[in-house]
């Protein structure tokens, strides 16, 4: 159905550049989405082959608490000498006006060792605690990978909504209104140009009459 607009030449105009302005747009967001898709394809590989060191860094760091149960008595209340990860910081980056968190940890007590007494304690036990910082930190890193993946998907998601209205329903509505005036202007300039032949003929008639 055709945009009902007043067929004149600045109508025509402002038709067509809103025309030109949603073709734009409609690429520059196709742009985006495959960016944003080609990141998120590459950070689901990437938490993919982090979730399996994960499931072998659990698997060795349980068998080495189980080794350390055994040979040093339940680590319970040596557990309790590890303070609580607080060094655990957040930034960002933008992709494609996205942010991406980065997610860092404080590398200075890493590998502290002086959290528990070593008097009390065997290298099982040393083992263990070095096996479950691993697992700590590829959660860190697969916690930043998934909530990216998370982000970038939420806005493919409504990239792809914002791109499917331009081509589907604004383009063709802008190119709907343009051939509406055209037309209209081109049957007006037909009109106009027949009456100027009648009124011609009519004065050459009345000429050659007056001759």
């Amino acid at each position: 159905m055709a945009v009902q607009a007043v067929p004149t030449k600045g109508n025509l105009m402002n038709a067509k550049k809103s025309l030109a302005l949603a073709r734009n747009g409609y690429e520059l967001l196709d742009r985006k989405r495959n960016i944003l898709i080609r990141e998120m394809m590459t950070l689901i590989d990437h938490a993919n082959a982090i979730q399996s060191k994960i499931d072998d860094a659990y698997a060795q760091a349980y068998i080495a608490l189980q080794t350390a149960n055994i040979t040093n008595g339940f680590c319970e209340d040596i557990s309790k000498a590890v303070p609580i990860e607080d060094g655990l910081k957040l930034e960002s980056r933008s992709v494609m006006g996205v942010e991406i968190p980065i997610l860092t940890m404080d590398e200075s007590e890493k590998f502290d060792y002086l959290h528990y007494g070593t008097r009390m304690t065997n290298s099982a036990v040393d083992k263990a605690f070095i096996l479950f910082n691993r697992v700590k930190e590829l959660t860190v890193e697969l916690a930043e990978i998934e909530n990216s993946v998370y982000r970038l998907a939420d806005s493919i998601k409504k990239t792809q909504k914002r791109a499917n209205a331009l081509k589907n329903i604004m383009i063709p509505r802008f190119e709907e209104t343009v051939k509406f005036i055209s037309d209209a202007l081109d049957e007006k300039d037909r009109e106009e140009f027949s009456r100027l032949k009648v009124i011609k003929r009519k004065k050459l008639r009345e000429g050659a009459e007056q001759a």
